[in-house]
């Protein structure tokens, strides 16, 4: 007897304490969005927080509360987009797919001296005067921005980052990671780019890397779309204005504007350099035509 009453208050005090779980869970229940779920299902699940958010259902959640736009996950890029639009009712906006770009190509750069200490880019950073490396804007190749990347997107290779196009889904969580700011978005189309961030003075950038640009304007002066500028002793691409003809790349000096092993054959890309070189000078030989025709009409 002692035995079934133990198994009656027990059955008892179960049923009880499941009421009050089952009132409780009414009265503190939260309402969640019959939209969460299919939208988190359409994005990776990466949680990489390229969207600014902690992770894929945090940004889910802000796109259903208005407070986050429909395209901020570089790393679902425009399929995911299109889902999540289709899912909230609204028209789909096409994604331009962004790649990141590591602004440096110091093979050939110089050390002040021997570095033993952690192999951190953010520790290293703040040692012997902002690095081991005499360049101070140059990558430091302790792999920080490998480990942040989720995708397997970045490698060291002498000495320096590089970032795998094709594996890369433009989150920026490499960026973040960098503690010298040397890696930036660049559309995935555009096959130009400057790959340095110093803007030391061409004497020292010149004494300190020899990859280093020394805003010489070679780039600029022959770019015949106006595309490539030099700010702050720095070459700077407008891709909204470049073609990708390669003129800048083949005069360049210090060879920091495009490398032309990373996407295509040397042979393929002296082609290239070539035909442009040649739509160059007809485009000169046009002009100055027109300015002859111009000063003939005028002077009659």
């Amino acid at each position: 007897m002692n035995i079934l009453y133990a198994f009656l208050v027990l059955g008892v005090m179960g049923a009880m304490f499941g009421l009050v779980l089952a009132i409780a869970s009414r009265v503190f229940a939260v309402e969640t969005d019959e939209r969460l779920e299919p939208i988190v299902e359409a994005l990776p699940g990466a949680n990489c927080g390229g969207c600014g958010y902690a992770g894929c259902a945090a940004y889910a959640q802000a796109i259903i509360d208005g407070k986050a736009e429909i395209g901020r996950c570089a790393a679902g890029g425009n399929e995911a987009a299109q889902k999540i639009s289709a899912i909230m009712g609204v028209e789909a906006r096409e994604m331009e797919r962004t790649v990141a770009l590591v602004r440096c190509r110091g093979y050939d750069r110089q050390f002040k001296g021997p570095y033993d200490g952690l192999e951190d880019c953010v520790a290293a950073s703040k040692v012997a005067g902002r690095g081991p490396i005499s360049c101070k804007f140059g990558c430091l190749g302790f792999g920080n921005c490998v480990k942040a990347c989720k995708f397997g997107a970045i490698s060291i290779q002498d000495g320096v980052a590089f970032v795998d196009r094709e594996k890369c889904t433009g989150c920026m969580s490499c960026a973040a990671a960098c503690p010298r700011d040397l890696i930036i978005p660049m559309p995935y189309k555009n096959e130009m780019y400057v790959s340095c961030a110093s803007v030391a003075k061409p004497k020292i950038s010149a004494k300190v890397c020899k990859n280093g640009c020394i805003g010489c304007r070679k780039c600029e002066d022959i770019c015949h779309v106006g595309a490539i500028s030099i700010h702050n002793n720095l070459a700077a691409i407008d891709y909204t204005k470049c073609v990708s003809c390669g003129l800048c790349a083949a005069t360049c000096p210090r060879h920091i504007i495009r490398d032309v092993l990373d996407h295509e054959t040397v042979e393929e890309f002296k082609a290239k350099l070539a035909r442009a070189a040649e739509l160059h000078k007809r485009e000169l030989a046009a002009k100055a035509e027109e300015e002859k025709a111009k000063k003939a009409a005028s002077s009659v």
